[in-house]
């Protein structure tokens, strides 16, 4: 076959294979959602407390289940009428549960308030429901209803229902407002009804192939995944594409201005690209990757499923998006066609700014390092001490609302004990220590039937059971505490006691997601800091790097804490999210500032680390700021689901991205490398500076 016709054969064939593996791959990739795991207690390291009383609680009642706390509120008292209504209505709750396969044991008699206001009861539903969980506690929300009084299933089931809920959006709302926003962004970019639509393919097309993966992943057991962690990566995956394609697609159109043959300009636009491409997508790859140092499974899975997402947005942007370049060549910019031997216009903006950059490279550094000081001094003061999850749904939930009315009514705890593990030989001292806890309303022994007078403990293998109510809602800050509280004083009772539930996986959680700041925070550092070293090969530049990235995440963090407290008013936020964001911002961060100092690498070795980086900012300022803003506007998508911990990360990751696009990057990397000058490249031949050449104006990139 004659080499002319190979090129256009081989990007068609390219474009054939992506185009003809979506359907399968969607396919695959829709799976995914089937095989979340959002229960806490899922991810908990082994060696959790609460982890060791769920697998001895199968030894006391073998038939696990999720309470789904059915409740009625009146505004007075409930007369004998509407009780015998209520026992009603929890006998065709109990027949829905049973007609849907998920009931797991007897349903409890209607219970009274002490104030005579409200009726509780509780319906034992099977714990492996899924997908099925959220229906089921619809249908029976529309089944409770009596009149004279307000109907709420809250509760776990509730809870972990109305939870679920607002990841429905995960495969809808949410990619659809990425999209849709990146699409706007480029229209006005790039003025191109046609490029847009390339670079969002080829996000697309790496969005499913990712989530295929993933699912193949979580199905053999490899991974755990979330709705959190499908959620970042899914928005990850998108945002990474349209970066890597937009360089690529401004590298391509400089060249077919250089170059007469679309073919020749690919190749040359490829050999140019794709080394910081894959830098920039390894550096984010090794960063996620040490989430896998994580104890949470839930931050474990994050990391995979992140890495091959990255992964595949690089290969997309280097081979479908090339490809399809290839074929439409300078038609893919209509009707801002690229001539060939015709520069355009120079812009002045960026230019101006590396001018300024080059002319007071001192006071420029110490204007911008000085903000971002004043913003990092408030990071200390970012609360991350967890947040109740009724507080993390935001927007209407009657689970939720629920959890609200049983605290004016009864123990806010009664829905979800705390579960006690003692030696039979002590439970008596420790159920009365546990008792004396403040926050602690009510301590009683597992007897499996109904207790009385005459109840005696189940004893399993020398154990007895002891569930604690307590007075607070009990995924509340306050619960964690007396939680907290309630280990403390059994290891003077008993330190073989041991203390489960739902709240003591919280605050399990909360402490393996605060050791994890600890422990992963240097991991990454290492990690970017060798992949700029050698990348670079320098040790000054990659130390330089690393730490304007550090003051940028201080500084973002610091913003955060001002906002989220005094003009959001957020209840607090959670140790896993601000190690979350802060992985994602060093990685991507750092990303923008592999794709400058690349190229003032090459510069440098022509006109000295000073001038080779005024010109490398000349030259990327444009589509790397374009870049930063899509990436930024992504996580921005975000905040449409209707849960904090996700607005969050969108702030913190959005915000973080704006700051290291046009402070760190366009002023504080560029003046600290011109202050240094050479050495920055040390120990590297650069280092001596360049070979001797013609004095050069610096600044006129356009005229080279």
């Amino acid at each position: 076959m004659p080499r002319r016709s190979l090129r256009w054969l081989l990007p068609l064939l390219i474009l054939l294979v992506w185009l003809g593996s979506a359907a399968p791959l969607s396919a695959l990739g829709a799976k995914l959602t089937g095989l979340q795991e959002n229960d806490i207690a899922a991810f908990l390291p082994d060696s959790a407390e609460s982890t060791r009383v769920q697998e001895l609680q199968t030894s006391f009642q073998p038939t696990e289940s999720i309470p789904a706390l059915l409740l009625w509120e009146s505004d007075g008292a409930v007369d004998q009428a509407t009780l015998g209504a209520i026992g009603e209505r929890i006998a065709e709750a109990t027949a829905v549960a049973e007609e849907a396969g998920a009931l797991a044991g007897e349903p409890s008699p209607p219970i009274p308030s002490e104030d005579g206001e409200a009726v509780q009861a509780f319906l034992p539903l099977a714990p492996d429901l899924s997908d099925d969980l959220l229906p089921l506690v619809e249908e029976l929300r529309a089944t409770i209803g009596v009149e004279g009084t307000e109907s709420f299933v809250t509760g776990p089931a509730g809870i972990f229902a109305d939870f679920s809920r607002a990841f429905e959006g995960i495969d809808g709302l949410l990619l659809l407002a990425a999209f849709g926003v990146v699409l706007v962004i480029l229209l006005i970019v790039y003025r191109s009804p046609l490029l847009p639509l390339l670079v969002i393919a080829t996000a697309g097309l790496a969005l499913t192939a990712a989530n295929a993966v993933a699912y193949l992943l979580a199905d053999g057991g490899v991974i755990t995944v979330n709705g959190q962690s499908q959620g970042i990566a899914s928005i990850l995956v998108v945002g990474a594409a349209t970066d890597y394609g937009l360089l690529l697609a401004a590298r391509f159109r400089e060249e077919l201005r250089r170059e007469r043959s679309k073919y020749a300009a690919m190749r040359i636009a490829l050999r140019q690209s794709w080394e910081p491409i894959v830098a920039s997508g390894a550096t984010v790859v090794l960063g996620v990757l040490c989430l896998l140092f994580s104890d949470l499974g839930s931050n474990r899975g994050l990391g995979p499923i992140s890495a091959v997402s990255v992964t595949l947005a690089v290969l997309a942007a280097l081979t479908f998006l090339p490809a399809a370049l290839t074929l439409l060549g300078r038609a893919a910019y209509w009707p801002f066609r690229p001539q060939y031997g015709v520069e355009p216009k120079q812009g002045r903006g960026w230019p101006r700014v590396a001018a300024l950059v080059g002319r007071r490279p001192r006071r420029v550094l110490l204007v911008s390092v000085a903000a971002l000081m004043a913003a990092a001094v408030f990071a200390p003061t970012y609360d991350a001490d967890g947040i109740p999850i009724s507080d993390a749904i935001r927007g209407e939930s009657n689970g939720v609302a629920g959890q609200e009315a049983l605290g004016r009514h009864f123990d806010a705890g009664a829905g979800s004990p705390t579960v006690i593990v003692a030696p039979e030989d002590s439970w008596p001292a420790v159920a009365e220590v546990a008792a004396a806890t403040d926050g602690v309303a009510a301590v009683a022994p597992f007897t499996g039937g109904p207790p009385g007078p005459g109840a005696r403990p189940v004893v399993v293998d020398g154990l007895v059971r002891l569930d604690a109510t307590l007075d607070v809602a009990p995924d509340s800050v306050a619960a964690i505490e007396t939680v907290q509280n309630l280990r403390t004083a059994l290891d003077d009772a008993d330190p073989e006691a041991i203390v489960g539930g739902e709240t003591a996986s919280n605050l399990d959680a909360r402490e393996s997601a605060a050791r994890d700041l600890r422990v992963i925070i240097p991991s990454v550092l290492v990690v970017i800091t060798l992949v700029l070293a050698l990348l670079l090969r320098s040790l000054v530049a990659p130390l330089l790097l690393v730490a304007t990235v550090v003051l940028s995440v201080g500084a973002t963090v610091g913003v955060a804490a001002l906002l989220f407290d005094g003009v959001f008013a957020f209840p607090g936020s959670d140790p896993a999210i601000l190690l979350i964001a802060f992985v994602f911002l060093v990685a991507l961060g750092i990303d923008y500032n592999i794709f400058l100092m690349t190229r003032a690498r090459e510069e440098s070795a022509r006109h000295g680390a000073k001038s080779g980086v005024l010109r490398a900012l000349a030259v990327t300022g444009g589509v790397i700021t374009s870049a930063g803003l899509v990436l930024a506007a992504t996580f921005g998508a975000l905040s449409v689901l209707p849960l904090l911990f996700l607005v969050q990360m969108a702030f913190l990751v959005g915000f973080g991205v704006l700051l290291d696009t046009f402070v760190v990057r366009s002023l504080v990397v560029p003046a600290a490398v011109a202050i240094i000058g050479d050495t920055v490249w040390w120990p590297s031949t650069l280092a001596k500076g360049p070979a001797p050449v013609a004095a050069e104006r610096v600044l006129e990139p356009a005229q080279r």
